[in-house]
């Protein structure tokens, strides 16, 4: 069987770098994460990830700290998980890179999108650490602007629930998922699966999206094999 996308761009929260543990990393979790992620790879698709880093650090929960410097804070927090995850990986047998988009050359490259789309070309698993390098953007404007400037044929957005719901469904019996949706939708109807600055930016330059559930991490190679899973978001 043939995958469905070629070149992919992972996102991966801190959060579910935690599992049952909440805070810091769970290796057992990572290690199954990393394994459906070599899957992939074997299987030929060019794999790049962003991850988050809300297992150590929350810069909206910082309290009085000043914004920019609690959100450089989290940008470091994300190089960590990204070194971890590059560590599992490489036990397991996989080429990586880290890139970040804060120099920090003794421990990462430094993110460029030449060099970095020459390492998804040569099969290497490229991540990328410390968001999109700059203050008040989330990780998943970063996970939208890499996937876009990578040309990845889709963004898989791996959360902890199996789609995208018109409310919590784990506060509301009645939420209700969504098959497809579109960016425009996500936005307007503020359904909170990214923020609006990453809908816009898929949405203004045609990245497709899928959200699925990461509780299972054999969902990301389903979701590059083209299972039916999750929710598309996508704009018409």
């Amino acid at each position: 069987m043939e995958p469905k996308y070629k070149r992919i761009l992972l996102k991966v929260s801190g959060e579910a770098l935690a599992g049952d543990n909440k805070t810091g990393l769970n290796y057992d979790v990572v290690t199954e994460i990393c394994k459906s992620i070599k899957k992939c790879a074997d299987a030929g698709v060019q794999v790049a990830v962003v991850v988050g880093g809300g297992n150590f650090w929350r810069g909206r929960f910082s309290g009085a700290m000043d914004r920019t410097r609690a959100d450089h804070i989290g940008m470091l927090a994300t190089t960590m998980n990204a070194l971890a995850l590059a560590d599992v990986l490489e036990s397991l047998g996989c080429t990586v890179r880290v890139q970040t988009a804060i120099a920090m050359s003794q421990v990462a490259e430094p993110y460029i999108r030449n060099r970095a789309v020459r390492h998804l070309d040569k099969g290497r698993i490229v991540i990328f650490g410390c968001g999109t390098g700059n203050p008040f953007f989330s990780t998943d404007t970063a996970a939208a602007l890499r996937s876009v400037e990578i040309e990845a044929d889709i963004l898989l957005k791996a959360t902890l629930v199996d789609g995208v719901y018109d409310k919590d469904p784990h506060k509301f019996d009645d939420a209700k998922k969504y098959d497809t949706l579109t960016f425009s939708q996500v936005i307007g109807e503020d359904l909170g699966v990214m923020d609006s600055t990453a809908a816009a930016m898929c949405r203004d330059n045609h990245m497709k999206m899928l959200v699925f559930d990461l509780s299972r991490p054999d969902n990301i190679y389903d979701a590059v094999m083209g299972e039916n899973i999750g929710t598309v978001v996508s704009e018409d």
